[in-house]
């Protein structure tokens, strides 16, 4: 089971899937910095990863896999991105992957992966993403879609739109049972999608419950000394407990008067136009974000005992909230932060590979064997 990676980063996606027995055969990004992380941990890459605009890749150059993942651009998807939608500059991208499967004709996988926010859903009122569905379509896949939120195996909050699409599979659906997909991994707003467009071939599957979350925010705290300069200075920790609103006031008053040390995390989000400081209590993080502006760093805080101690979240931390626990860090701070904002939780496509991707190429493969066996008893 071999698979080619677009949209690579630093590898995430291939730790996933090589942990349910998939290997590479081919990687591609456009980000230097994103490579030379992927290289780090990948001591193989110089055989396979090709540093590129994917606009710019020949076809003809890309293996005969079993698979090819996606991980688009979600700039433009998204409210950062001003919804410009699969027009934009970056999360055109897909075009370019696109093209690529087109191009490859009878080569191409029978699987493919796509991943991205689940803003896809919605953007330019749902064209988007019913248009990339309809020219997967048009390439010969049948499609299905789902939502999994990383903390179901991780304490961080990342919920992901997968997309998946299959060439020559076993059975499809019909309209009729269309409306009846809703649940935990297809809630209202993509059940109503795939009920509504009856005009898009569907695939979808049946999968199994998602499992439940066994650690905590606690769990991944990287045990550094009291003097480190990772901890910020009184007059810092002040300015940032300022910008609390009330109600956060109080979590905060309440983890610190605990006879327990707890941890929570703080984003700086804009309201009302003035900058203020949310604080999450309930042990899980909130979605890592690539480190684009001071907002975008995700702040630790440690509380209890009469104490209050805040730092940024380690890029070590970022990989164990990732699933990558054994990621090696190499670079800058920023460079790594950078990588996982971008990056997709290993656990999370562990799961979709055993669950989905695995049993549906022994399908797709077992189908292929009866058609040629037959083939050659005819003849």
């Amino acid at each position: 089971m071999r698979f080619a990676e677009f949209f690579a980063g630093i590898g995430l996606v291939r730790m996933g899937l090589e942990k349910a027995n998939w290997s590479v055969a081919f990687a591609n990004d456009i980000d230097p910095l994103k490579e030379g992380l992927y290289s780090t941990n990948f001591k193989d890459a110089e055989n396979h990863f090709v540093l590129g605009d994917i606009h710019n890749l020949d076809a003809a150059t890309i293996p005969t896999v079993d698979l090819a993942t996606a991980s688009f651009p979600c700039t433009d998807l998204s409210l950062a991105g001003s919804r410009k939608g699969l027009s934009g500059s970056q999360s055109s991208a897909f075009w370019g992957f696109t093209r690529i499967l087109e191009e490859m004709g009878n080569r191409r996988p029978p699987l493919i992966m796509l991943e991205n926010v689940p803003g896809f859903i919605t953007s330019n009122k749902g064209e988007d993403f019913r248009e990339a569905l309809l020219e997967l379509n048009r390439l010969g896949y049948k499609v299905d879609t789902f939502m999994i939120d990383a903390v179901n195996f991780v304490p961080q909050s990342r919920l992901r739109l997968f997309i998946i699409g299959s060439i020559n599979t076993v059975s499809g659906v019909n309209d009729s049972q269309l409306m009846f997909y809703q649940s935990a991994l297809r809630p209202q707003q993509l059940a109503s999608f795939i009920y509504s467009h009856p005009e898009i071939s569907w695939n979808i599957k049946d999968l199994p419950f998602l499992p439940s979350l066994k650690s905590s925010l606690s769990d991944i705290i990287e045990p550094i000394a009291e003097n480190s300069k990772e901890w910020w200075s009184q007059d810092r920790v002040d300015y940032l407990i300022n910008q609390m609103s009330p109600r956060h006031l109080q979590k905060l008053a309440e983890m610190k008067e605990s006879p327990t040390i707890s941890y929570g995390t703080v984003f700086r989000r804009i309201r009302q136009n003035k900058s203020m400081a949310e604080l999450r209590t309930d042990g899980i993080a909130g979605c890592l974000r690539t480190p684009k502006g001071g907002s975008a760093k995700q702040i630790l805080v440690r509380a209890g005992k009469g104490n209050v101690s805040i730092r940024l979240l380690l890029p070590q931390e970022c990989a164990r909230l990732m699933g990558a626990d054994e990621f090696v860090i190499s670079g800058s701070n920023n460079q790594a932060l950078f990588g996982f904002g971008d990056a997709v939780c290993v656990p999370v496509i562990t799961w979709i590979a055993k669950n989905y991707l695995t049993p549906l190429f022994q399908q797709i493969s077992d189908k292929q064997l009866i058609e040629s066996e037959l083939l050659y008893t005819s003849v």
